[in-house]
């Protein structure tokens, strides 16, 4: 939240994370934004941005730019001792992130006004204490509008040797070096679409061109990883309004989300290996891998119960997340109605997926990424009309990322006629474990439900969640978010990190929105599914 700052727990331990790698020896190139990108939710910045209608995003514009001088400023403080040049492992740091790429899709806006902002945030990183090399990242066909003055241009993607060099001379005095600081050896994955896979052989010949040019270059990803939480972030394109990140970030990676060697890990480092003098370190051993015994799903609560614990906003219309101060999970709206109607409902300002219920009976879905914004509704006297709205992750690439609002932005319309007054909206964040121990217990078919249980470990070790028999939500294990799943695919499985799971008694939280039938056990597998989609 604004001006609170979190360096210290968990994950959140960046300094500490490059000492790691300083003593495993190991340099460290950070890539700090203020854009990230990575399939992160917006890009990596702060939802609360958008509560600021004088800000532009990604713009030369002074709200935006105090944001970014705010952040820059205390991250610096944290990484300035860990520089090479003070004896650190520190040995570059990225201006931005493919801005080139954003200026590319955003000629409503002129190139010296875009360049002023990427040459504002060099200043500020080298005001802030920043001593090391920068650099910047983007395709070599778009530099012009990407590239800093005084500032080694990098280009992701490109397997064009020749080209490389061709490009970064033009932009960087005709000297290098000469870095591709994304070379893709796997890729991104979305709900609903096929996983994606890049072939081993492909990536060892161009590893190979690489290393015979002399190039320098950054595998992305050469780790999988995971989202977890609701931290993932969605794209979008011609044919979807949005294409959300599934929560794994295995990539297709030569290490994979658990941190497995995969067949091409082995044969890019069999390359690898003709490359050096000295033979490579051995692998490290494979962390634990266990199944989880069957959960046992005995306590559920009908989520509408929980609702009713909420206190409402009431307006004339329907408000957004971030108008209620709500960055991510779920709103509830209700609304009663005192004469009977029906016909077409339409919300064509969803974002991002619903549920519908008319007096507590599922009426419809509308799923903002099969442009589906409308079901037919049959509302008589005296009768609640609930929406559950789900937001999806916030797009993290492109010219859309300046339009990220999450909720009901505009009208709802019945039969072509605007719903107004007397909306009611309840915030369901979920971002972390719910309490629900004083929420009476209940069930109904087709309500959203949340599964509550426990089990015993007398030992413990990487595990995988066994969703595919599920619908659509997000697992807790003893606190720990994991991220959604959806029984759309590709993904089927929830990573459970063993450091997560501990000796004895162990809590589960299922928040399942579909419900289409009650489930009795959770089970587990020793692998993960990522390739099993269904219509």
């Amino acid at each position: 939240s604004p001006g609170v700052w979190d360096f210290q727990t968990g994950n959140h331990q960046l300094a500490q994370f490059i000492k790691i790698a300083g003593e495993e020896g190991l340099m460290v190139i950070l890539r700090p934004g203020p854009y990230a990108c990575a399939e992160w939710e917006f890009g990596g910045y702060p939802w609360w941005l958008l509560k600021d209608s004088s800000m532009v995003i990604r713009g030369n514009n002074p709200a935006f730019l105090n944001a970014c001088k705010s952040y820059i400023n205390r991250l610096v403080k944290e990484i300035k001792p860990l520089q090479i040049t003070q004896g650190g492992p520190l040995v570059m740091v990225q201006v931005e992130n493919e801005f080139g790429s954003y200026v590319s899709q955003r000629k409503d806006i002129p190139l010296e006004e875009h360049r002023k902002y990427s040459a504002s945030i060099k200043k500020m990183l080298v005001e802030a204490g920043v001593e090391v090399p920068l650099f910047t990242s983007d395709g070599s066909w778009l530099f012009k509008g990407g590239t800093v003055d005084g500032v080694l241009p990098t280009a992701n993607g490109e397997d064009n040797v020749d080209n490389l060099k061709k490009v970064v001379n033009e932009y960087h005095g005709g000297m290098g070096p000469y870095m591709v600081a994304e070379f893709y050896p796997g890729w991104l994955d979305h709900w609903g679409e096929s996983f994606v896979e890049v072939s081993t052989a492909s990536v060892v010949a161009q590893t190979e061109k690489y290393l015979k040019a002399g190039v320098s270059f950054n595998y992305y990803m050469v780790h999988g990883g995971t989202n977890f939480g609701f931290t993932s972030g969605a794209n979008y394109d011609k044919n979807h309004d949005i294409q959300p990140d599934i929560t794994s970030y295995d990539y297709d990676a030569p290490i994979s989300e658990a941190g497995w060697v995969t067949p091409k890990y082995m044969a890019l480092r069999q390359l690898m290996q003709g490359y050096s003098k000295t033979e490579l370190p051995p692998i490290p051993d494979k962390n634990p891998v266990m199944a989880l015994p069957p959960i046992k799903l005995s306590k559920t609560i009908d989520a509408w119960k929980l609702m009713n614990e909420i206190r409402p906003v009431i307006s004339d219309t329907a408000q957004c997340f971030e108008q209620l101060n709500q960055g991510h999970g779920y709103l509830w709206y209700s609304r009663r109605f005192t004469q009977p109607i029906k016909g077409l409902l339409e919300i064509k300002g969803l974002r991002d997926y619903a549920l519908v219920y008319v007096n507590g009976e599922k009426v419809g879905e509308l799923n903002r990424m099969k442009n589906q914004y409308s079901c037919e509704v049959e509302i008589p006297f005296n009768a609640k009309l609930d929406i559950l709205v789900e937001n999806m992750g916030r797009i993290n690439y492109g010219a859309a990322i300046i339009h990220n609002l999450k909720g009901i932005l505009g009208a709802v319309v019945i039969d072509g006629n605007n719903i107004t007054g007397n909306w009611e909206m309840r915030g369901m964040p979920l971002e972390s474990m719910p309490s629900l121990a004083t929420i009476p217990t209940g069930y109904k078919k087709g309500l959203p439900v949340f599964y509550q249980s426990y089990f015993q470990l007398d030992k413990t070790g990487d595990s995988f969640l066994d969703m595919s028999t599920w619908g659509k939500g997000v697992v807790y294990v003893n606190g720990h978010h994991l991220g959604r799943y959806w029984g759309i695919g590709p993904q089927q499985t929830l990573y459970v990190p063993g450091v997560w799971l501990k000796k004895g008694k162990n809590e589960i939280v299922i928040f399942e929105q579909q419900n289409e039938f009650k489930q009795s056990v959770l089970n587990s597998t020793l692998e993960p599914i990522l390739k099993k989609l269904k219509n």
